[in-house]
């Protein structure tokens, strides 16, 4: 019996010496994120250890909103930046500092993520219909920010000059949702996550999804030039992303019905992740789990549009399009 007990101390030794060089070896990476559940996958990825499995050391770093991922993206305070599309974003990339490698959240009917809500008093006077905020005052988080552009869509859709709206930065989505509340402004454009409290406190109306009007790729996959340098851990991280995206995909958007998903022995799991980290309880989640596509493919045309759609406005330099950005040994296109 001493023998056996020796034996298996020297047995566990040797399993947590291996752990540890495991865990030395493993990359280090530090990825830029919001807290909302268009970021689903890397959560998931996190928490069941797809990262780790991958040989990856991962750290996530939270930001109140897509630009200044972006920005320490290039900086470098961050290796990997994923959220959505920015104005900042592809003037950044125009220049080569950043590089699209992935695709993730896309705005699609029957997937709730981004919607159009009025202020109390703005709906009393008639605002009833995302088609009706020609002349209002809506408050988003940057101008050229993915709001911004789901506003543009909107415009060219039911024929109104985008100028006539009166377009509010407020810089974070507190912000925003404050001024809906506060009524100092008539309507913003936030997540679901961000705007449910308010609608189930009373202080704001829903009048309708961004992906039910116009759907669009709304978030990537996105690194500095030195990262990509790295292709091992490049290549690494968007395997995890990948298992995880499928598994998000098959597990929980395949159930969704009337833009719900079901809390089941299948789905909970999965959905208590999101909620951990977005910082929000399980039935509020459950509303508002945003579209990936489960290969983790970028619909690349769409990307384009929006290039030449912001430089249009004046909100993107002129001289590249998507072909600049992309990067092409690593980005699957849709």
């Amino acid at each position: 019996m001493r023998g056996f007990a020796r034996a298996m101390l020297a047995f566990s030794l040797v399993l947590a010496s291996t752990s540890l060089a495991r865990a030395e070896d493993a990359l280090k990476a530090m990825i830029g994120v919001l807290r909302l559940s268009s970021s689903a996958p890397v959560f998931i990825a996190q928490d069941k250890g797809y990262f780790r499995d991958a040989g990856l050391n991962v750290e996530l770093k939270f930001f109140d909103a897509a630009q200044p991922i972006a920005v320490a993206t290039t900086s470098g305070d961050v290796d990997f930046g994923i959220t959505a599309f920015t104005a900042g974003l592809y003037n950044l990339a125009g220049k080569g500092t950043l590089k699209v490698i992935g695709g993730m959240s896309r705005e699609r009917k029957g997937y709730p993520l981004i919607g159009y809500f009025a202020s109390n008093k703005a709906y009393a006077a008639g605002l009833r219909s995302p088609k009706d905020l020609a002349g209002k005052r809506v408050a988003v988080t940057q101008v050229g920010s993915s709001f911004h552009y789901s506003l543009g869509l909107l415009a060219d859709k039911y024929g109104f000059k985008l100028s006539d709206v009166k377009i509010v930065p407020l810089q974070s989505l507190s912000n925003a949702a404050a001024a809906l509340k506060g009524e100092t402004a008539d309507a913003a454009l936030l997540p679901a996550s961000t705007a449910r409290k308010l609608m189930d406190d009373g202080g704001a109306k829903l009048l309708g999804w961004v992906g039910d009007e116009t759907p669009w790729q709304l978030g990537a996959v996105f690194a500095s030039p030195k990262t990509l340098n790295n292709k091992p851990l490049v290549t690494k991280l968007l395997a995890a992303l990948e298992r995880a995206d499928r598994e998000y995909h098959d597990v929980i958007l395949t159930s969704v019905k009337d833009g719900v998903a079901p809390i089941n022995e299948q789905t909970k799991p999965l959905l208590e992740i999101i909620a951990k980290y977005t910082n929000l309880p399980l039935d509020q989640v459950v509303g508002n789990c945003a579209y990936i596509d489960p290969d983790g493919k970028l619909d690349v045309r769409n990307v384009d549009n929006q290039i030449k759609w912001l430089q249009a406005q004046g909100f993107v330099d002129k001289g590249f399009d998507v072909d600049a950005i992309v990067a092409k040994d690593f980005v699957k296109a849709d």
